[in-house]
């Protein structure tokens, strides 16, 4: 039964990583993600499952590894500096192929930045970050509820794909209190893990995972294979919202809680009779190239707004049409506060 509660978002998370499944979760504290294990630490052992604080961000991506190659759902969260730690751990997962859920709760960079809002992790999530040439699935929830939701659909979409899936919010989103609808988690056709290593009975084949290919043309087949997996996630798990796009001649566009302020600003150029709409992207990887190249088809018009001083925007202006334009606003870490309704709606003015 569905049951309406009053929660941080980081907690969304962790409430959702349990009703997922998740019984293993390997972390190390640091600020403003920690609510997420300090939730988990409470919650795991009584349900059988194992909370370990690892000695460090290295050591809690590498138990995340060992945990996923047995075939258990199992996850690690961090903010800026420790996600940076575990890039080397990723690369290892993407390249054996192994799913589970890292969750970045993103502060103010780079070095030891500060605590302060940014989505300035944009590019290393959806790069890889690490080495290799591989990519992960990015999830950019915009409420507490999405933090819910999308933490249940990323260990679902992790495991159908083999790939690793990062739900990617910043501390306005991880520290906010929403009202939440906790469910139970959707059903989902996920393909039975005959790779896991858990032990063999005589005469059973061995399991082995490795990101290993020393064969002649196989490291090249595997890096062939891994791109159309990537292809697949474009073409079946782009996921973005539309609010008033269909008749706009300007369109804002951004993703997380920037989104959230633009809603209301675009909200109120409508009001001033303005032809104003919001594209939010769900997914930044796969990033829903489709939506803005058909919305590019009748609107010539774009405006990006981010927490940093412009990453996503590249990744529009290589999705729309090549006689739109687009145009960028940030607010970097450090400059004192959000962005006000007003202060996008004054932006939106300058643009239309």
């Amino acid at each position: 039964m569905s049951e309406k509660l009053f929660v941080k978002g980081n907690e969304a998370v962790a409430m959702a990583a349990i009703e997922a499944g998740c019984r293993y979760y390997f972390g190390y504290p640091i600020t403003p993600q920690s609510d997420i294990p300090e939730y988990l630490s409470r919650a795991l052992p009584p349900l059988g499952g194992e909370f370990i604080q690892a000695e460090s961000e290295i050591g809690a991506i590498n138990m995340l590894l060992g945990a996923s190659a047995t075939g258990v759902r199992a996850m690690t969260s961090s903010s800026g500096p420790g996600i940076s730690l575990k890039q080397e751990g990723i690369s290892y997962m993407a390249g054996s192929e192994l799913p589970g859920v890292i969750v970045d709760i993103m502060r103010a960079g780079p070095g030891l930045g500060g605590i302060d809002a940014s989505q300035a992790d944009y590019f290393q999530a959806t790069r890889g970050g690490g080495h290799g040439g591989y990519r992960i699935i990015v999830l950019a929830p915009a409420s507490v509820q999405e933090m819910y939701d999308l933490t249940m659909l990323a260990f679902d979409l992790s495991d159908i794909y083999r790939i690793p899936a990062m739900v990617l919010a910043d501390s306005v989103i991880g520290q906010m209190k929403e009202s939440l609808t906790a469910h139970p988690r959707p059903e989902a056709a996920l393909p039975a893990k005959g790779w896991v290593v858990r032990g063999r009975a005589p005469k059973e084949p061995q399991n082995v995972v490795k990101s290993l290919y020393l064969g002649d043309g196989e490291m090249e087949a595997f890096h062939w294979k891994m791109h159309a997996r990537y292809q697949e996630l474009a073409e079946k798990e782009c996921r973005w919202e539309e609010i008033q796009t269909e008749d706009a001649t300007l369109v804002v566009t951004a993703f997380g809680s920037t989104a959230r302020i633009a809603r209301t600003a675009v909200a109120m150029a409508r009001e001033a009779d303005m032809k104003v709409g919001l594209l939010r992207p769900i997914t930044l990887f796969p990033f829903p190239k489709q939506s803005y190249e058909a919305i590019s088809r009748h609107c010539k018009k774009f405006l990006t707004i981010e927490l940093s001083t412009g990453q996503m925007v590249e990744d529009v202006r290589l999705s729309v049409a090549r006689d739109a334009e687009v145009s960028f606003y940030g607010r970097p870490p450090g400059a004192g506060s959000l962005p006000t309704p007003e202060e996008l709606f004054e932006q939106i003015k300058k643009q239309y």
